[in-house]
């Protein structure tokens, strides 16, 4: 920040600010209002517009309503607040560092946007920081905050209103709403009625290319209203408005919309109500004009101690009800304390894994011939019982994802004591959600669709892997053995994709153990999300044992030469079984091939050099996936052969485009001994 004294703006051309219904309430929000400038302008870098406008709307929420304690920010019946319009993040830094939130300090604001602060340019899911979730992307928060909701009734539904009763308040902006991704997480929220999510939208009219009106036209209280929401309309700057909209949303049966008509960048004498504020400084000339406005005559970063004072009031007003809270909780059984502080902690019912190994077991005596899909439903089938945590779903392709377990109830709007959501044809909509269910706690989401569709849900799956959740994403008919329905739908790029991700484990079983196996340790993973990529088409069982869950190796060595390994033959999924045959070949022409299964890439890479060179042995290599190539040179290297796709797909009987794409055991082998110098 610049220490030369700023150029004077004459205060007196800007148009007076309206007279503030609460004065105290509009002295409060100014205190937003000066970090919020101070700290864009330190960093030299921000979106200091938004939280300027919606310091008023804030400052009522925070101060009339919002239930929470900092000095607990995990309590588990705490509201939810998401800032959707993650731009404004120092309008959060600005609530928690007033409220007496402990790890955000002033020192914390000053470093703004800096490496290894706790005030990032958008918000990043950091609990003990009172931030929820991460948000950025827009639209993303307003998903999640649908999830919230969801699982606060679901929860409710299990455990009563006396220890599970609070509501989910969302910011949201013309961005977000803006946003097609808007319309699924709306709709949903709607045809659920899920009267404790209040939604309140900063209507500024102003977007970075300039007046929204530039490109949209949309009446979004209609929209909403079409949608089954409650809606109103307030002046974002008249707390006493917004207070009796808050009031009449939390009473109504419907979630609601509460548009804020606000004055992005409130205060400023020249940029206020323009684009010029929405993602830049202001400068030290506005900023010194807004604070003469705003009558803010105190230094950068200093909040005086009146202002400070009803701030941490407001901070401590959670405490009485966080304590009744408590004594609630310490009334019920112990039993039941225990069951309510490991479901909102995360820890899973105990007998799971024993349901699943009955399943492994059975596996292995009959060894079915099964699609990893149907595999998973039978995981499924033992699990959801075993597991009340687990909350399923799939984007309207239930049947062929196989996620419906036997006797697993479905949430309804009139009846949320269910483990199973119809999403609907919603996919980026079902994944931001299942984001919102994970981070509020209590809830282990898993959804399906195709593995095609990832595309529609990438941007939620990249979140669930930033924040370290908990989700799993059941993608089934993952290569062009799904057959008739063309390259539209067959994946040959997506594995790829997904396996690029930080973060993402990416799990393709070559058949129904692994799909068990894999299942178990997506459950346990506890730090990031994981994605089953399932077969549509029958596999054979190929394990003769699962008493260890070799899965969790990431790799392994299915089947050994039976001799002096000359050969190894890489694969994954479907293709597992190709290598196995090609290996068979291979043995009828004297070539000794070994055959290692990859389930998992991120987990091959974390076993230690030894391990993984073991595996891969140091004779010639080839791999074959029904996938492209990018990503297997790691283990090929330059002059290993790779047998996959090359191209979209094509319609046509799945089995049949496995010869046409040259996806065949005799392809594998002969590839094998063009590594090793024969001839056919």
């Amino acid at each position: 920040m610049s220490t030369a004294a700023p150029a004077k703006i004459d205060i007196e051309a800007a148009p007076p600010l309206p007279r503030p219904s609460d004065p105290k309430l509009r002295h409060m929000a100014d205190a937003i209002r000066a970090l919020a400038m101070d700290a864009v302008e330190k960093a030299n870098a921000g979106h200091p517009g938004m939280p300027m406008g919606m310091a008023d709307v804030a400052t009522v929420l925070w101060g009339k309503f919002l239930k929470f304690d900092p000095t607990d920010p995990a309590w588990a019946d705490r509201d939810r607040f998401v800032l959707s319009a993650g731009h404004g993040s120092m309008l959060l830094y600005a609530l928690l560092h007033l409220t007496g939130y402990a790890a955000m300090t002033i020192d914390e604001l000053k470093r703004f946007r800096q490496v290894g602060s706790a005030t990032p340019g958008h918000p990043e899911r950091r609990l003990e920081h009172g931030i929820e979730t991460t948000t950025g992307p827009l639209s993303q928060g307003f998903g999640n905050a649908v999830g919230m909701a969801i699982a606060e009734r679901i929860l409710a539904a299990r455990f009563g209103p006396d220890l599970v009763d609070h509501h989910t308040y969302v910011i949201v902006s013309d961005g977000d709403l803006m946003e097609g991704h808007s319309h699924e997480s709306m709709g949903l929220a709607g045809h659920l009625r899920l009267g404790k999510l209040i939604a309140l939208w900063d209507n500024n009219g102003v977007s970075i290319d300039g007046p929204t009106r530039l490109a949209t036209s949309e009446n979004q209280l209609e929209r909403f209203a079409a949608a089954g929401w409650d809606v109103a309309a307030v002046d974002g700057h008249d707390a006493i408005a917004i207070e009796a909209a808050i009031v009449r949303a939390k009473e109504t049966p419907l979630p609601s919309l509460i548009a804020c008509r606000t004055v992005i960048a409130f205060g400023a004498p020249t940029k206020a109500g323009t684009a010029a504020a929405h993602g830049a400084p202001l400068g030290a000339t506005e900023i010194a004009g807004t604070r003469q406005r705003l009558g803010w005559d105190y230094p950068p970063f200093v909040i005086p101690d009146d202002v400070a004072a009803w701030w941490r009031d407001v901070g401590k007003r959670g405490a009485a009800p966080h304590r009744a809270w408590r004594e609630r909780l310490a009334r019920k059984p112990a039993a039941e304390q225990t069951v309510f502080q490991h479901r909102t902690t995360g820890v899973l019912k105990t007998g799971w894994k024993e349901a699943l190994d009955r399943v492994k077991a059975t596996l292995v005596a009959n060894k079915p011939k099964l699609a990893t899909r149907q595999a998973s439903g039978e995981a499924l089938n033992a699990l959801v019982p075993a597991i009340p945590t687990l909350v399923g779903g799939s984007a309207d392709l239930t049947p062929s994802n196989n996620t419906l377990a036997k006797g697993q109830k479905v949430i309804t709007g009139a009846d949320f004591a269910g483990q199973y959501l119809h999403y609907g044809i919603r996919e980026h909509g079902m994944a931001s959600t299942m984001n919102g269910l994970a981070v509020h706690g209590g809830i282990v989401p898993y959804g399906g669709t195709f593995l095609i569709f990832s595309d529609y849900a990438r941007a939620a799956i990249r979140l669930a892997a930033l924040m370290k959740q908990r989700v799993i994403y059941v993608l089934t008919h993952d290569s062009i053995g799904l057959g008739e329905d063309g390259p539209t739908h067959q994946p040959v790029e997506h594995l790829a994709a997904l396996r690029a991700i930080p973060n993402v484990h990416v799990y393709r079983p070559a058949d129904a153990i692994e799909t068990a196996e894999c299942w178990e340790l997506a459950l346990m993973r506890r730090d990031g999300p994981s994605v089953l990529a399932l077969s549509r088409q029958s596999l054979p069982t190929l394990r003769d044992s699962a008493e260890t869950n070799l899965s969790a190796l990431g790799a392994y060595v299915l089947a050994e030469a039976e001799g002096r390994r000359q050969v190894t033959l890489l694969a994954t999924g479907s293709e597992v079984s190709v290598a196995i045959e090609a290996r068979r070949l291979l043995a009828g022409k004297g070539i000794l091939a070994a055959v290692v299964t990859m389930p998992c890439w991120q987990l091959f890479e974390l076993q230690d050099h030894a391990y993984r060179d073991r595996v891969l042995g140091t004779t010639p290599r080839v791999a074959v996936e029904a996938a492209v190539r990018f990503g297997w040179d790691r283990y090929l290297g330059s002059e290993g052969a790779f047998i996959g796709m090359k191209s979209f797909g094509e319609s046509g009987p799945g089995a049949e485009l496995f010869k046409h794409f040259g996806i065949t055991a005799e392809t594998v082998a002969a590839a094998a001994m063009a590594q090793l110098g024969e001839k056919n």
